[in-house]
């Protein structure tokens, strides 16, 4: 088993997705390598692999001026569907897939300040 809790299933995300290997993630983050890990094993990020190396989606951070963060209510969401029973690729599938009534994408959403909202619909979802 891998040290981190990343999917290994190349098609739980569209190609469209952008994703960084998680060295860059360390870089953005200002954090060695093994922290990031941590923070996926942690339900912090989540990641998956593709071409061979894990990656984490790039619409997790958030840059700011000094370095980057996880954006804000992302792992909040993540533990709720955690707690639910959700796989972490079902959770990246849904992060991911467009949903009308919100609009765009739940990931989407969070990124733009909508998290509580997202966070709603994990909870209703996950009971």
């Amino acid at each position: 088993m891998a040290s981190c809790r990343s999917v290994s299933e190349v098609s739980v995300l569209a190609d469209d997705v952008v994703t960084l290997p998680v060295a860059e993630v360390a870089t953005l983050l200002n954090q060695p390598v093994s922290r990031v890990h941590q923070l996926v094993r942690d339900g912090q990020l989540l990641s998956l692999r593709r071409g061979g190396e894990v990656v984490v989606p790039a619409d997790f951070l958030v840059t700011g001026a000094e370095r980057a963060e996880v954006v804000k209510g992302l792992p909040g969401t993540i533990t709720v569907l955690r707690d639910g029973g959700y796989t972490d690729p079902e959770i990246l599938r849904w992060l991911f897939t467009e949903d009308d009534s919100l609009p765009g994408t739940p990931m989407a959403s969070i990124c733009a300040g909508r998290h509580r909202e997202v966070k709603r619909r994990a909870q209703a979802m996950a009971f």
